[in-house]
């Protein structure tokens, strides 16, 4: 006998349902997250539903969650978010990759960011480290020898990532022997890195991430070579230029804000060293200084010829290391979001951000020496005020 579609569509609605509830992990919204999160310690797991590490991961979260949500003196409650559904949460707590694993400690003080092993041995020693019942020890890197550079550059991996990069400006070169583009790029970085051996305002290094795959993982690498500026510890930004010598120095000036020694062409000082940011990078960059920044599309014709004035007051500001000059591609799936919370419904759309803050849109004419003075008009108001 056929059973009707309708009925075994019930049935499998309702197991699912079964599952969801049978689950011992605790499950908030943007409704209740804040105000449940300071009754207890507090494990989270902010994913998405299509996220295959995420799948991979639940088993183990569940296995967890049994563990010490079942517990009646349990000092620790294992929750989860879907980002699908509650993105105001997950914005909040700068959510850029699924799953992102955070300790939220009932003191009310700044969430710990997991970035170890997924299995349940490792997930358990990270909670009790929190709750202070365990040493980190040299799991943590505390005792761990940072290697010395060979010719400038430093070769780095999963166990002295943390600790090398810790402190100061770090360009460095996620690859993969294998890789094409990166055998290509090899003979280039290595001679960046032996020209700015005695330059102490940043270290080139590279790591091979198929040897440390948690660490390129954690920092979303998900192509060879991918070419990240590390500062103090967490990344503020994210290489798409050309591969010569000479933009990639271009790129380090920019975030230095120093001049790195060149040989550049006459004819190549037009290449501006604008910073392309995504929403993964965008509020580490902003965070410090002034960033102007233009949110456009590809296909927009305004933006096509706001571009090269665009580059020109980006080599222009380069003498102001208190200023980058940046832009958004709004038409990225990742940044849709990002320009929708900085109220871009047009492009392009020229905003000025200080200290992470949005300070105002730029309406004026679009002449390089007009944004020019507005940026400087900008920072002589702040300096006044002050």
């Amino acid at each position: 006998m056929k059973i009707p579609s309708i009925i075994v569509g019930c049935f499998l609605a309702q197991i699912v349902a079964e599952d969801v509830e049978t689950s011992s992990t605790k499950q908030y919204t943007s409704e209740d997250f804040d105000s449940k999160i300071q009754e207890n310690n507090h494990f989270v797991k902010f994913f998405a539903p299509w996220c295959g590490h995420c799948k991979r991961l639940a088993p183990t979260w569940d296995e967890l969650s049994e563990k010490y949500n079942q517990a009646d003196d349990s000092e620790v409650t294992i929750a989860r978010v879907d980002c699908t559904t509650d993105s105001t949460v997950c914005s909040a707590h700068e959510v850029t990759g699924y799953p992102t694993l955070k300790f939220f400690g009932k003191d009310g003080g700044e969430p710990v960011k997991y970035k170890g092993a997924r299995d349940l041995a490792s997930l358990e020693k990270f909670i009790k480290q929190q709750l202070g019942q365990e040493s980190e020890g040299e799991d943590e890197n505390t005792s761990v020898e940072v290697p010395a550079p060979v010719k400038g550059l430093m070769e780095l991996t999963g166990k002295n990532f943390k600790t090398a990069t810790e402190k100061g400006n770090h360009f460095i070169k996620f690859y993969a022997p294998w890789c094409g583009h990166c055998q290509n790029l090899a003979p280039t970085w290595e001679a960046l890195a032996e020209s700015l051996e005695d330059d102490a305002s940043v270290n080139i290094a590279k790591i091979d991430c198929t040897a440390d795959r948690e660490t390129c993982s954690e920092f979303e690498v998900k192509g060879y070579p991918t070419l990240l500026w590390i500062q103090d510890g967490k990344k503020v930004g994210k290489y798409q230029g050309d591969r010569s010598a000479e933009d990639l120095k271009k790129f380090i000036s920019t975030m230095t804000g120093s001049t790195v020694k060149s040989e550049t062409k006459e004819e190549d000082a037009g290449k501006a060293p604008v910073v392309v940011l995504t929403a993964d990078t965008f509020n580490n960059s902003i965070s410090r200084d002034y960033t102007f920044i233009k949110f456009y599309a590809p296909w927009c014709g305004h933006c096509k010829r706001l571009a090269p004035t665009w580059d020109q007051l980006a080599v222009k500001m380069l003498g102001n290391p208190a200023v980058k000059i940046a832009k958004v591609d709004c038409t990225e799936n990742d940044n849709r979001p990002l320009c929708s919370q900085q109220g871009v419904s047009g492009f392009p759309t020229v905003i000025l951000y200080h200290d992470g803050a949005k300070v105002v849109e730029y309406e004026g004419n679009r002449s390089l020496d007009d944004m020019a003075n507005f940026i400087k008009s900008n920072m002589k108001q702040s300096k006044d005020e002050l």
